[in-house]
């Protein structure tokens, strides 16, 4: 049977569940207590075909390393192999042109997103995409902000979101 390599790494966010494969990185998952992480690589393994296997052969030292990097300040462009599997059709695209397009320190709006990827009228659907995302922090959705300049959403709630804008110079430092 195929397998897939996870582990949890603490954050200045909290702990981060990483997945990879063969191929590459293949999902982020936020908040990962014991309980989430349970349910995440459950259900990685139904989506995958693939049995989990704690850390076996170091296929997360490099993310783990990068992701490092970026919570101490000195990392602002990731350059991971990533397996897509997760995502596809117009949601993967719009991952995609993010991942390439919206650099540390910016921000986009949901219906500019769109409208890169041919798709003007679909900032619904690309807000939909954001929430698919498999593989966030890497691929930045964080960054996808509402054209007003409200936050939006994001699946590792809007704190998260605050935190991460904040580390990139897009907001400033919570307070307290």
């Amino acid at each position: 049977m195929k397998s897939f390599e996870w582990t949890v790494v603490d954050t200045d966010i909290g702990p981060l569940l990483l997945a990879a494969t063969e191929e590459g990185l293949v999902s982020v998952v936020f908040h990962a207590d014991p309980a989430v992480r349970d349910r995440a690589l459950a259900r990685l393994a139904g989506r995958l075909a693939a049995e989990p296997v704690e850390d076996a052969t170091g296929l997360l030292a490099e993310p783990i390393r990068q992701l490092e990097a970026y919570f101490a300040g000195g990392l602002r462009e990731f350059d991971l192999p990533l397996d897509w599997s997760l995502s596809g059709g117009f949601n993967r695209q719009v991952l995609r042109e993010l991942a390439k397009s919206v650099p540390y320190g910016a921000v986009v709006g949901y219906g500019d997103l769109a409208a890169r990827v041919g798709e003007p009228g679909a900032a619904q659907a690309a807000g939909a995409a954001m929430g698919s995302n498999p593989l966030p922090v890497v691929v930045p959705c964080h960054r996808v902000v509402e054209t007003g300049g409200g936050l939006g959403g994001f699946g590792g709630g809007l704190e998260t979101k605050r935190r991460l804008l904040a580390l990139e110079g897009v907001l400033p430092e919570p307070l307290f």
